[in-house]
């Protein structure tokens, strides 16, 4: 195995236990020694030859090397993958996630820039640094070795892709199958009833609908009791479905998008929604701030907005469009009410996302009492010192 070299000076982020090694802390003059392949397995070691893990290498990429083990005598092989995968499932399982999931979320999984998605038996990868993508035939088979599932995708058309030198791509790594399938989350604990929604896993956003809120759909599941709903970026309508599953008198979702409209549509005559939960194409920053001119005002006003920074770059500008969505919100909520509302970019840090929503009820003149300040559904695990496996921060206020 190929050696990197580490140079004298480095984080103590990598002897902390992160998995990322950036190409400016390698000793670039040994590393001209490596002749290591782009997405070879490599060993890491110190200035002083101390080892500390191994991993694969991407000179290409500005992290130039993603660390999969620590252990010096731990092989990279078919058995690693198929030993790594069915740990994550034992943690799911344990943590009562077995019906859908996010099997593998990455570094937080010990396998970095890999996502798996368990929809009941059919499950989506995404590979999404090169030195995993060249470890994709071992994956598949360890997943058809643990599961035998009906059936496996791949949803790598992200941009992402790109920057390590791969093509975009999706398609099936199985024989192929119906890719719209419909799943049920959050049953009753006997395992009786539940949100039925249709889940598009090749055309859909990500791999097809986003696991990270079940737990917190279940959330509203009091607040949204006999109350009249207001939803905008329902996407394929999950926050508004569960707020009619759970009870709403009236639920009214927003979106731009006709394709998500017409799968909120299918997903609310799914549950027997339809004449509870109605559906509004139309672009949902002008629709609140139009309602608000109307004077209207719900029980509830969920917002679930897209991620507003995709760099550090975007911070300032991503703050100030939360402050400004949540002020919306917030003043379409009748006193006592309750907004919910949402950021899913790691570059907001919780801290930073919650003073923006209380510095937007000050500029509404109202106040509010927090009730629930949530992360994502435990099956994407957080991990101390890796801040891209904390990204979503989910919050319910009542707006007094």
């Amino acid at each position: 195995m190929k050696t990197i070299t580490l140079n004298k000076n480095i984080s103590k982020r990598i002897e902390q236990g992160h998995p990322w090694i950036f190409s400016n802390e390698i000793n670039r003059g040994k590393e001209k020694d490596t002749n290591a392949a782009p997405g070879e397995i490599v060993q890491v070691v110190t200035h002083d030859k101390t080892f500390i893990g191994k991993g694969y290498y991407n000179p290409g990429s500005q992290i130039a090397v993603r660390l999969l083990t620590r252990d010096k005598n731990e092989n990279i092989n078919d058995d690693f993958f198929k030993r790594r995968i069915s740990e994550a499932w034992k943690y799911r399982k344990r943590l009562g996630y077995v019906e859908n999931c996010r099997l593998i979320f990455g570094e937080a999984d010990d396998l970095p820039q890999l996502i798996i998605d368990k929809f009941n038996d059919y499950f989506v990868i995404q590979t999404l640094a090169l030195g995993i993508d060249k470890w994709k035939p071992s994956i598949v088979k360890a997943i058809n070795e643990i599961f035998s599932p009906k059936g496996i995708y791949e949803r790598n058309d992200v941009p992402v892709r790109e920057l390590e030198g791969m093509e975009q791509q999706k398609g099936f790594l199985s024989p192929e199958f119906n890719t719209n399938i419909i799943i049920t989350e959050n049953r009753n604990e006997d395992g009786s009833g539940g949100i039925k929604m249709h889940v598009d896993i090749a055309n859909g956003q990500k791999t097809g609908y986003f696991l990270d809120q079940q737990d917190n759909r279940k959330a509203i599941r009091n607040i949204v009791k006999d109350a009249e709903v207001l939803g905008a970026f329902c996407y394929t309508g999950s926050f508004e479905i569960s707020a009619g599953y759970y009870g709403a008198k009236s639920v009214l979702g927003l979106d731009i998008s006709q394709n998500a409209i017409e799968m909120c549509i299918k997903n609310a005559a799914l549950n027997g929604l339809e004449n509870t939960c109605s559906f509004k194409c139309v672009n949902a920053f002008d629709e609140l701030k139009n309602l608000t001119k109307e004077d209207k005002r719900w029980d509830v006003v969920m917002l679930d907005p897209p991620s507003f920074a995709k760099s550090r770059t975007a911070i300032d500008k991503a703050v100030t469009g939360y402050k400004e969505i949540n002020l919306r919100g917030i003043k379409l909520v009748k006193p006592g009410g309750f907004l919910v509302t949402s950021s899913c970019t790691n570059l907001v840090p919780p801290d930073l996302f919650y003073e923006t929503i209380v510095r937007a009820a000050r500029d509404a003149k109202r106040r509010i009492r927090q009730v629930v300040f949530n992360a994502q559904s435990a099956d994407h695990p957080i991990i101390s010192g890796q801040e891209n496996t904390h990204y979503l921060k989910f919050l319910i206020v009542q707006v007094l």
